[in-house]
């Protein structure tokens, strides 16, 4: 357990804010399209129905104390194990595609206001593949470099984007018809997936009394943050949201200070786009981890980092300049993968039978 061991602390901060960053870069001028000044809510509903997985997936991970992958392996054999491991390293790299394309849209909208340049979105697999190299332990060490730089950045966004909006915009409140709220929900389901994640980590951290509910409120905290962020994009621009893509670098475009420093928001924005890039890394290191379980080897790493990076690389080549079909297709169909890895998996989890202790010599008993 030492090379994947990772501690309660470490998967929280990654609950919160990797939970929160991969969500706050298309996703709320989507959800402006998709259900008005309504958007809030669907938002919460998926966050809701997901943080109780994030919970039984916890709990689960408390009373067994061993990895899923062990659990599956001595209820239904190792070989049976190895399949599903191969199919869910499979799907981490797939729920890693939206937030991979928006992120190379950001860079080039916000950042350079340039075309698409595949050649200045390589180095970014350059460092997946490193990434990709690394153990969970080093996740999680990752993750206590990257949360005070979310927290930082996000605060002075929200601290930028605060008095420059008209809340009176979500008036009426939730004057959307209840069908369009549904479609919104089950539309977005596919960005709350977290609770595959701890599928992976059950096994790796020592559980301690309270942990479930640490788990559990980090993951809500991380949700309510892409919610706070979501409010306070639409109350800057109102009925134009759905408009204007990113909302972390146009909330704060208003900000009266901008009009003599220059644009000092995007500093919060580059900040918070690095922690983005993390978020994205720990998709192809739990990869790596479960192909390692797979073949039962971890000495050729880099055969499954390549691996994994160059397919996210050959995504990017194919849906290069198509991202509006791609967000089309992914809210009407991604739901099916994410309810079956992140809302099932974990819940079926619960099913398997828990291994009994095994005899020890010289007790009394009969072998």
């Amino acid at each position: 357990m030492t090379r994947d061991a990772i501690n309660v602390r470490q998967i929280c901060f990654i609950l919160v804010m990797y939970n929160a960053c991969t969500k706050l870069l298309l996703y709320p001028a989507f959800m402006a399209a998709q259900t008005g000044n309504a958007l809030i809510f669907p938002a919460l509903a998926d966050l809701a129905v997901q943080t109780a997985v994030v919970w039984a997936t916890a709990y689960l991970s408390a009373r067994r104390g061993e990895s899923f992958f062990d659990m599956i392996a001595s209820s239904l054999g190792r070989v049976t194990a190895k399949v599903i491991y191969a199919f869910l390293g499979a799907y981490f790299l797939f729920i890693a595609i939206v937030p991979l394309i928006e992120q190379q849209n950001f860079i080039h909208d916000a950042f350079y206001e340039t075309v698409l340049s595949l050649g200045m979105f390589l180095p970014v697999f350059a460092f997946l593949f490193y990434a990709g190299l690394k153990p969970l332990k080093d996740a999680g060490a990752f993750a206590d470099i990257c949360m005070p730089v979310f927290v930082v950045s996000l605060l002075a966004i929200w601290a930028m984007s605060a008095g420059q909006g008209n809340f009176s915009h979500f008036m009426p409140v939730l004057r959307q018809p209840l069908t369009v709220l549904g479609k919104g929900a089950l539309a977005s389901l596919y960005r709350f997936s977290e609770g595959a994640f701890l599928l992976v980590f059950a096994g790796n951290f020592k559980y301690k009394k309270g942990d479930a509910a640490k788990l559990t409120l980090s993951y809500a905290a991380g949700g309510l943050a892409v919610v706070i962020t979501m409010a306070l994009f639409y109350a800057v621009y109102g009925p134009l949201a759905e408009t204007r893509t990113f909302a972390l670098v146009n909330s704060s475009v208003f900000f009266a200070p901008l009009d003599y420093l220059g644009r000092i928001d995007l500093f919060a924005a580059y900040a918070f786009d690095l922690v983005v890039l993390f978020a994205l890394a720990l998709h192809v290191q739990i990869f790596t981890h479960c192909m390692g379980k797979v073949f039962g080897r971890t000495d050729i790493n880099f055969v499954y980092s390549a691996a994994a990076s160059l397919m996210l690389l050959a995504v990017v080549i194919v849906v290069r300049n198509k991202y509006s079909v791609l967000q089309q297709i992914a809210a009407t169909w991604f739901f099916i993968p994410v309810v079956t890895f992140s809302y099932l998996l974990p819940l079926a989890a619960w099913l398997l039978p828990q291994r009994k202790a095994e005899p020890r010599r010289g007790d009394g008993r009969h072998d």
